[in-house]
């Protein structure tokens, strides 16, 4: 290669699988030692393309080289693989179930040959960023997905290997773990000299690359650092609420593509850098209802990714108007309370993995349940749906006992579960009529529900098409509009968005929305996009089997920067080395965060000016210092990274 700086580059890329082609004509280089990004849904090519990269999937067009080496045989793939280490997609698929924690990396350890001094070093190192050393004998089988995300990046690093290519390896692993990821891939990068190539389909994790590429459909979309990713559409977001939110953001969404509602605000991005004129806008069309509050603030990469993907459909202009308005005489008219959980508590021989936990649910409410993964999240709804009885404590759904009655409760819930819980060979009206069946709906009311879901889930025009074959934001949709077929009072949904793409993510919370408001229909949801929780009315955080915080998204803000203080982040021109020498000076929470730091700080204005004197003695050059709005997730890291320090001193005094 011309430029030992590239260790992957890959030209007019091409895969297909029979007919269907997966990837089109794709570009990519990756440069040494830095993070490299692969954005897109499911479905976009990223995993086609990982593969080929890691040598181990043919293609039928263009060029792949690694360290100078075509791959294009099994001979040349053979020449890099001992440089490589890949991490396939899916929680723990490259591990052994009944081999415990530290079997698995011995294996993969003497598989690679790595020898045992260098072994014993490596490992008791990355079990201590991963925090797994206090689980070294636990089987594989029985870690949480988390924990078996950050076994398999220890296996597939043990080597310390030149490129390591992680396919989606913080999905459906709860913010922590995601956090410890991040935080373990900065600092091998920094040590080691490593180089990364991550995908990932969330859309918050593409700041943290030092450059990406956003594919859909199997093409690139953009390429670049995040910085001039963002610059490509540029923007401002307003920020409101409306009095009558359904009726606004209907009227904004005829104007603005880019309008949705976020629990009780509405955010519209605009393509329009002046704030001003974006507010003068809103205004407009707005008219005559009230809108207090209204402010701006700064464009996000999901908001430039859903512009560009509106681009790729050809939706850039104004967006179409609602379908599909509930009819007066099926609007749920129930008030009150729909789901309470009073004191659950469930055991598991001597384990308990839900303990006292309580919470409201009212009807017409979006109720947001998180927790890392193994929180009991899970054994919660399962609780409550009658699947699993309590050890102890009380619950009611829909006006029925859990305990004595969960035939009645099935009848008037609705539940959709991750696998989504359809039959792929049936097309979707035969889905639809499958489930109106087993729930006893007559020959009309299934007409009159079949009619309904199709305009209600925007699934005309897919009738007869089978339901394998449809695209996930599409499925997903179905497997909603089946677990409503019976008009249920209460929705439970289990990470129900997963791998969606941007706009097929926004149209789902587009209906459950209008479900709530409108229909009344009390929803319980769990989910890992933190930026998904935003649309919840009222969040409850579980920690080892508690609810440890509870409360409105702003309101859980609030504590943390009461307690915490505000989010700052830090750019410099040596972003590794500023990070150490904050860590020393008792910043424990600063992080990288792609490029920058992120820390807390109580007083952020003697912060900054401290941040920078003792930066700059150290030949640091500091090029800004921002104030951030904190996310839901720096919330959810905060508070269980709090619990487990406080568990940790616990420890210590009772072993002293």
């Amino acid at each position: 290669m011309a430029d030992d700086q590239t260790i992957v580059r890959v030209s007019g890329f091409v895969k297909r699988y029979k007919r269907h082609v997966a990837v089109q004509g794709v570009d990519l280089e990756v440069r040494r030692g830095e993070i490299y990004g692969l954005i897109g849904p499911d479905g976009s090519g990223k995993s086609s393309l990982m593969k080929a990269i890691a040598g181990v999937l043919s293609y039928e067009a263009g060029e792949v080289e690694v360290f100078g080496i075509r791959v294009d045989s099994e001979r040349a793939a053979e020449q890099v693989k001992q440089r490589i280490g890949f991490l396939p997609q899916g929680l723990g698929l490259n591990l052994y179930p009944e081999l415990s924690v530290e079997e698995n990396i011995d294996f993969f350890a003497r598989l690679r040959l790595v020898p045992e001094a260098e072994l014993r070093e490596r490992k008791a190192r990355l079990l201590a960023m991963t925090r797994l050393d206090r689980f070294r004998d636990r089987p594989m089988k029985q870690l949480s997905g988390g924990m078996k995300q950050k076994l398999g990046l220890i296996c597939t690093l043990i080597h310390e290997p030149e490129l390591a290519i992680l396919d989606e390896p913080t999905t459906g692993v709860d913010p922590v773990s995601r956090r410890d990821f991040w935080i373990i891939l900065a600092e091998l990068l920094q040590e080691r000299g490593m180089t990364a190539l991550v995908s990932t389909a969330y859309m918050d994790e593409a700041a943290r690359f030092h450059r990406l590429s956003f594919l859909s459909q199997g093409v690139t979309l953009t390429v670049g650092r995040p910085a001039d990713i963002l610059a490509m559409v540029p923007g401002v977001k307003v920020v409101l609420q409306a009095t009558l939110q359904l009726e606004a953001l209907e009227r904004l969404k005829r104007e603005f593509p880019q309008a949705e509602a976020l629990g009780p605000a509405i955010h519209v991005f605009l393509q329009d850098p002046d704030p001003a004129t974006a507010v003068r806008r809103v205004q407009a069309v707005l008219g005559e209802f009230p809108a207090p509050h209204i402010r701006t603030e700064a464009s996000e990469l999901e908001d430039v990714f859903v512009a560009l993907l509106l681009r790729q459909s050809g939706q850039t202009g104004q967006a179409a108007a609602a379908e599909w308005t509930p009819p007066a005489s099926e609007r749920n008219t129930h008030e009150g309370v729909a789901i309470e959980a009073k004191d659950l508590s469930r055991d598991f021989g001597a384990f308990r993995a839900v303990d006292r936990v309580g919470f409201r649910v009212k009807q017409g409410e979006i109720f947001g349940l998180l927790g890392a993964n193994g929180a009991g999240k899970t054994t919660v709804i399962k609780m409550l749906t009658g699947i699993l009885p309590p050890s102890e404590g009380e619950g009611w759904v829909a006006g029925a006992d859990m305990r004595g009655a969960a035939g009645t409760i099935k009848e008037r819930i609705g539940y959709m579960s991750q696998a989504f819980s359809l039959y792929l060979d049936l097309t979707v009206v035969e889905n639809i009529r499958l489930f109106a069946g087993i729930y006893g709906l007559s020959g009309r009311e299934t007409r009159e529900r079949l009619e309904w879901i199709l305009a209600m889930a925007g699934l005309k025009g897919y009738e007869t098409d089978l339901t394998g074959r449809l695209p996930m934001g599409v499925r997903q949709r179905l497997a909603l509009g089946c677990a409503l077929v019976h008009r249920p009072r209460v929705l439970f949904l289990d990470e129900p968005t997963s791998g969606v793409d941007p706009i097929g993510r926004r149209r789902f919370w587009d209906i459950l929305s209008r479900l709530s408001r409108e229909d009344g229909v009390a929803i319980l949801i769990t989910t890992h996009y933190m930026s998904e929780a935003e649309h919840c009315d009222h969040l409850a955080l579980m920690y080892a089997g508690r609810v440890v915080a509870e409360g409105a998204p702003a309101d859980m803000k609030s504590r943390v920067e009461e307690e915490a203080g505000r989010l700052l982040e830090i750019r410099t021109d040596q972003p590794s080395p500023a990070l150490k020498r904050l860590e020393q000076a008792g910043y424990a929470g600063a992080a990288l965060f792609g490029t920058n730091i992120h820390l807390l700080a109580s007083d952020p204005a003697r912060e900054e000016s401290r941040i920078r004197r003792m930066l700059e003695a150290e030949r640091i050059r500091v090029d800004a210092v921002t104030q951030l709005p904190l996310s839901l997730e720096d919330v959810f890291v905060y508070r269980v990274m709090s619990l487990e320090r406080q568990e940790r001193r616990t420890a210590k005094e009772a072993a002293a």
